[in-house]
Parts: structure tokens; C-alpha cells; sequence
């Protein structure tokens, strides 16, 4: 057999392998190429119109041409299918309402889910008189409903053995979460919500006999990811019962550490928070529980808030409030306020009183991101003196006329457009703020951290006094 030159033999291997180069990798790449092509199917360019999004699972796409076969196998239909017919499960139930929708918002898009992309063009779409009277209304709006919130960077002694790091190795330990989980507990303790109950008393199936204070409510963890706030708890608080609500699927989770913990009971329902019927979840009928969340983003946070505290409709006889779970107390870290949608915003209605339109909101939902966009080696969160900031911006705008919001935009300096997020972040967890006293509870914002620890710091904390009145 005649051998084959090494050139040769390398052309060879080249020409069966999809031709497209990878700079990180410095090679090309190890697929085969598809037919009448010499690229592999991940790299072949095909028209945007050939893909389509997965009616299974909208967050990947597939080709129209394979669309059909692809439904059928789709690694989520499963558990979508078993999902559907769960007594907890009810589709949209805590999404919230769209108010009277116009004409204008059916053809714009404005009706459903609104993409930064959409919000920003509302935002440049403004004159520039448009966008300095907005600032001007944030700022007053700030300082009329956003005077309360306190610096509450709470450790407290019960947390010693994650902060000393004297945890399971198996476990990951990052300083920054560390030290935020810490918080998010030690403001849920100061605030009376949360104490100790390793060694309290407990009562069979954990039911009320007596004094329900006395009993160890169970904690429901919303946006659980891999459950690591849920953990610190259980160690450092002697929690007896949690449920881990998670719409996606986490590698390294927390729950093979938890299910050692021969004292609790741990159950994880993979479900989105839009769809959660919490009155019918057999495992929480009766109990007291605490509803925690740690950086629930965007729109998560009111849809976890509706689940909790709306009266809801179901399936089941749990139509009596003594059938249905009692809500202790929450504490919610808010997060990723630029994805907060006005249909799932819980509190419209304290906002259009207060002279904030649909648009305004989407506006000041966009104005968020540059709250995160800053340098936070320091802490830039406090907006006590936002007066000046935005003042002076506004006053250097009015030599900036017939200029576009965009340049306007790009003239602010970086503390001025942070300032303006912060602002805005406020102004959005106020008023959820306030549809919680609505609900009867006692209830503090806080910043939990410095935001040279995370500028996400925005802590929702509350307590229940009358249960059923939720």
C-alpha cells in the first residue's frame, strides 16, 4: 500500500473536517461538514428566517425543517407534560393583568413582553425637553417615597460558621455571596422575622399546637438556583422543612448536602414562579412558612410576591384560610430591575397616582442598568444628594438643545447615570414596598450590602401579623 506524503495526509484530514477556524482554540473545527458544504451544521450560515423558536421551550431554536421532528424529542417535553398535570401547577396564575390595552400598544408590541431593545427605543424616541422633564419627575418622585431606605449590613452571630468558612469542603464557598446570604438572614432575624430553632420545640408533622411561634416554619426559596441560601439557613438556623422553586435545571446543587440533614425534609419542584399555585401544594396545607429569594430578577420578585399574597383560585378545597399555607414573613434581595415588565409589576396603580405613565416606567426600568454599569470600588449607591446630581445634568442639557437622548445620554458622566439608576431601582422596589403594607404586612426596604459588594442590594423584608387577610 503506497503511503501517503504527511502534507497529503493532513489535507486529507482538513478537507473532513468543517472549515471553520476557532481563534481561542487556534485550530478549526472537529465536526464533520454537512453535505454541499464545508462547514459542520452549528457553523453552516443559513437565513435568521430558517430558525424558529421551539414551542416547547422558546429559549433555543431550531431549524422550520426540522421543527417537527425536533418537538417530538425535545429534552424539556417531559417534564413539561408532567408539569401540566400537577394540582400546583396553573399557567399564568400570578402574572398579573395588563391594563386597558390601546390600539398604538397591539401595534407596537407594548401588549407582551417588552425587550430592552423596545425600552430604549422609548427612551431615545423622546425629545430632549421629553427626557430632562422625566429626570426632573424621577427626582421628585425619589424624594417624596424614597426617604427610608437604611444602610442594614446585618452579620449576626449565628451565621460564624460560613463566614469563618468552617462548612463542608464539598460546598463552594465565594466570600461575596457568603457574606450577602449572611445578610439577607441576619436582616430576616433583626427584623423579627427569623430566630434559632435548633432545639426548640416542634410539634408532630410539624403542625400547630398552641403557640405557632414556637413551631419551625417550613421556607419556600424562590428562584432557588442551586439552593446555597437554603443551606446557609438549615445550618445556621435549624430549619426543618424546605421547598426549592426553580424553573431551571442547577449542576452543584446544594440538595445532596441538605438531604444529609436527617431532620429535613427537602423537596424541589422545577416550575416557573408565573405558574406556581402555592395554595396547592399538599406538602405546605396548614403551615406557617417564610417565603426567601435571594437576587429574584426582574419581574421574578412580583410574580413570587402575587404567589404569595394573592388569593388565589384552585383546583382543590383550599378555598378556607385555615386549609391554605400561612405566610410568616418574607425577605426578598430584588434584582435585575431592566427586566421588570408593567404587566407583571405589582403596584401599577400607586404608580399612575403618582403620575407615572406605562411608558414612564418601561423608561425608568431601562435607566436601571446604569445603576450597574459604574466602577463600585465604593459604595455609590447613597442618592442622598441625587438633587445635584441630576440638577446639573439637566442644567448642562438645556446647552445641548435640538441634540438626540442619545447624545444627551452620552455626555452624563458615569456617577450621574448610576445615581439615575439607583434612583429608579428605589423608586421600583417602593412601590412594591407599599402593595405589601396594602397587604397587611410590617414591611422595610433596606440596602443589605455595600454595593462595592454587589450593587444589587435592595433587601424587601416583612412580617405577617394577620395571616388570613392575605
Amino acid at each position: 500500500m503506497k503511503a501517503v506524503p504527511v502534507s497529503e495526509e493532513l489535507g486529507l484530514e482538513m478537507a473532513s473536517r468543517c472549515q471553520f477556524w476557532l481563534p481561542k482554540k487556534n485550530r478549526f473545527c472537529a465536526n464533520s461538514p454537512i453535505s454541499d458544504s464545508k462547514f459542520c451544521g452549528n457553523h453552516s450560515s443559513r437565513a435568521d428566517t430558517q430558525w424558529v423558536p421551539c414551542p416547547v421551550d422558546p429559549s433555543h431554536s431550531v431549524l422550520r425543517e426540522n421543527l417537527e421532528w425536533h418537538v417530538k424529542r425535545c429534552p424539556l417535553l417531559k417534564q413539561t407534560q408532567s408539569l401540566a398535570v400537577q394540582p400546583f401547577y396553573q399557567k399564568g396564575i400570578n402574572a398579573g393583568e395588563e391594563d386597558s390595552i390601546s390600539s398604538n400598544e397591539l401595534a407596537s408590541g407594548l401588549s407582551d413582553g417588552i425587550s430592552s431593545e423596545m425600552k430604549r427605543n422609548i427612551v431615545y424616541g423622546m425629545s430632549g425637553a421629553e427626557f430632562h422633564r422625566l429626570l426632573a419627575k424621577i427626582r421628585a418622585l425619589h424624594g417624596l417615597i424614597c426617604k427610608d431606605i437604611q444602610d442594614s449590613y446585618r452579620i449576626k452571630e449565628a451565621c460564624n460558621m460560613w463566614i469563618k468558612g468552617e462548612i463542608d469542603r464539598k460546598i463552594p464557598f465565594q466570600e461575596k455571596h457568603v457574606l450577602q446570604q449572611a445578610s439577607i438572614l441576619g436582616n430576616m432575624e433583626e427584623f423579627g422575622v427569623l430566630r434559632n430553632y435548633d432545639g426548640g420545640e416542634q410539634c408532630e408533622g410539624n403542625r400547630s399546637c398552641g403557640n405557632e411561634a414556637n413551631v419551625a416554619p417550613a421556607v419556600i426559596e424562590f428562584g432557588a438556583g442551586r439552593g446555597y441560601l437554603t443551606q446557609m439557613l438549615a445550618d445556621c438556623y435549624g430549619i426543618k422543612r424546605v421547598l426549592l422553586v426553580e424553573r431551571k435545571s442547577y449542576k452543584l446543587k446544594a440538595d445532596r448536602s441538605l438531604r444529609q440533614k436527617e431532620s429535613l425534609v427537602l423537596e424541589r419542584l422545577r416550575i416557573d414562579i408565573e405558574d406556581l399555585n402555592l395554595n396547592a401544594v399538599e406538602s405546605l396545607r396548614h403551615d406557617p412558612y417564610l417565603a426567601i429569594g435571594k437576587h429574584l430578577c426582574g419581574p421574578a420578585t412580583d410574580l413570587a410576591l402575587r404567589c404569595c399574597l394573592t388569593k388565589q383560585s384552585n383546583h382543590v378545597n383550599t378555598e378556607q384560610c385555615g386549609d391554605r399555607p400561612k405566610l410568616r414573613g418574607l425577605a426578598i434581595a430584588t434584582c435585575c430591575h431592566h427586566l421588570c415588565q408593567w404587566k407583571h409589576y405589582t403596584n401599577k396603580r400607586y404608580l399612575l397616582e403618582l403620575g407615572i405613565t406605562k411608558e414612564e416606567f418601561l423608561a425608568i426600568t431601562w435607566f436601571t442598568s446604569w445603576a450597574v454599569d459604574a466602577n463600585h470600588s465604593e459604595d455609590i449607591s447613597d442618592v442622598s444628594d441625587s438633587k445635584t446630581f441630576l440638577q446639573s445634568s439637566e442644567n448642562e442639557g438645556d446647552g445641548m438643545n435640538g441634540s438626540t437622548v442619545e447624545d444627551i445620554a452620552k455626555h452624563m458622566n458615569p456617577v450621574e447615570r448610576a445615581v439615575l439608576g439607583f434612583m429608579c431601582k428605589e423608586i421600583i422596589d417602593m412601590g412594591r414596598l407599599m402593595w405589601l403594607k396594602e397587604c397587611g404586612l410590617e414591611t422595610q426596604l433596606v440596602k443589605y450590602v455595600p454595593s462595592s459588594i454587589s450593587p444589587e442590594n435592595h433587601l424587601l423584608v416583612a412580617k405577617c401579623r394577620n395571616i388570613c387577610a392575605a
